[in-house]
């Protein structure tokens, strides 16, 4: 390269980190999660949120959305354009949705049969009582839906729809690294050191799992500097990656032993309290959300659900896309939450 080159090169990049610099100044505050809200109900840290209508729901039946506990609910309206909220909403639906909180080391003794039969349940009888009505939609992603899963299993007669979006359920693939290097990690002295699992400590797991994505987001931000909206965008998405609740410890052991070493909720072996989970016992319309090029939840884990439900009004949705792109994606807003809405809506009655 000559040195008229190297100069120029120079130049370009100067220039475009001053505009960079220029334009995070004009930035006061990185918003998230923005549509309007109000807190209805609090069991501990766990908070449940309803979402300001403008006008009335056009369903009867509202929508109980449960979010990853690993993770913050504010990726479904990660801002006003790509809102997956927001388009529920637009489509006529009345949407309540749960905020885990951040569990700390006193939470260490929080079993996955308090966040199904204790959190989740009084969730769910609050807005059938708050509605009037019989039975509730539940909305579970990811390690949510697993949890929304197995509620709906051990409480049937109160869940009208159950959908799930990228949600693993058949434990046993070897598809992604994270279930292949989870059958030979001891969680029991994960959990007996740090009482609560740190976000961060996940988090570093999870940026592991494809490490040439992280170099390549960030060799890509000094382009992107230019554009005040684009920097915003990549702020925003920052600020939800970081935002890593720490992980109740006996949740997360059970969690992890039973589900992605046991693999026993595909198997009908796995006990949540002092009650067996039968799949079988989901009887209510399914709808099964995939994304075809999921690293986090492969298909092979989501795909087998249909065929173990006990109802046979199950539809599984294959979205071309990754795990993130399910609720943020352009064609998420288009077809995806539409496609949700027509499901629910048909089964309304």
């Amino acid at each position: 390269m000559s040195h008229h080159n190297v100069i120029k090169e120079w130049t370009e990049a100067s220039a475009k980190m001053v505009t960079g610099y220029d334009n995070l100044l004009k930035i006061d505050e990185v918003d998230v999660a923005t549509t309007p809200k109000e807190l209805v109900h609090q069991v501990d840290k766990v908070a449940l949120y309803r979402y300001i209508r403008e006008t009335p729901a056009k369903f009867t039946t509202p929508i109980v959305i449960s979010y990853a506990l690993v993770n913050r609910h504010d990726m479904l309206d990660i801002q006003p354009d790509r809102s997956f909220v927001r388009n529920l909403l637009a489509q006529g639906f009345d949407v309540y949705i749960i905020d885990w909180g951040y569990p700390t080391k006193a939470d260490k003794y929080v079993t996955l049969d308090d966040y199904v039969n204790w959190f989740l349940d009084d969730i769910v009888d609050f807005v059938r009582k708050n509605n009037g009505v019989d039975k509730v939609n539940l909305m579970g992603i990811c390690q949510g839906g697993t949890i929304s899963i197995i509620y709906s299993s051990l409480h049937n007669d109160k869940i009208k729809n159950l959908v799930t979006l990228v949600t693993p359920v058949d434990f046993s693939t070897n598809d992604g690294l994270l279930f292949r290097w989870s059958k030979n990690i001891n969680f029991d002295r994960l959990v007996d050191t740090y009482g609560a699992i740190p976000g961060e400590f996940l988090n570093n797991g999870f940026s592991m799992l494809k490490p040439m994505m992280k170099v390549n987001k960030y060799m890509g931000v000094l382009d992107m500097m230019q554009d005040k909206e684009k920097v915003l965008n990549f702020l925003r998405m920052e600020k939800w990656i970081n935002d890593s609740p720490d992980q109740a410890g006996e949740c997360f052991r059970q969690f992890m032993k039973d589900l992605y070493q046991g693999n026993k909720l595909i198997k009908g072996e796995l006990v949540v309290g002092k009650q067996k989970v039968s799949l079988k016992n989901v009887t209510m319309p399914v709808m099964n959300i995939y994304a075809a090029e999921d690293h986090l939840v492969p298909p092979a884990a989501t795909i087998p659900l249909n065929d173990h439900v006990g109802t046979k009004d199950n539809e599984l949705y294959k979205f071309p896309g990754g795990h993130i792109g399910v609720f943020v994606g352009a064609r998420s807003q288009k077809e995806l939450a539409p496609a949700v809405a027509k499901f629910l809506g048909s089964r309304d009655n």
